[in-house]
């Protein structure tokens, strides 16, 4: 088990403050998680809280991975579980309304 993060998370794992995100916290929030981040995990992150600034919501899949021109299965593939939970989660964003 790593070392807790030095950022508050609620019951879930999902930061308090948004403003505590960095790209070094969405890599230990991955490795709590049991998951190595990689470039294009990271991009997808970027991507998402780049909508997520714009839009002021998060996207919901099928949005998200058409603007990313990739498959909704694409993104199981990488995430197998929740994807957009995985995203905002380690992406310091909200939790995805729809998602349990």
């Amino acid at each position: 088990m790593t070392e807790a993060l030095s950022v508050p998370l609620d019951n879930e794992g999902f930061l308090v403050n948004r403003d505590d995100w960095s790209e070094e916290v969405a890599v230990e929030l991955a490795k709590a998680d049991e998951f190595e981040m990689t470039d294009q995990v990271m991009d997808l992150i970027r991507e998402a809280r780049a909508m997520y600034e714009s839009d002021g919501v998060v996207p919901p899949i099928r949005i998200f991975a058409k603007k990313q021109k990739v498959s909704t299965k694409d993104l199981y593939n990488i995430f197998k579980k929740g994807p957009m939970k995985l995203i905002c989660k380690w992406g310091g964003l909200p939790k995805p309304t729809g998602c349990v």
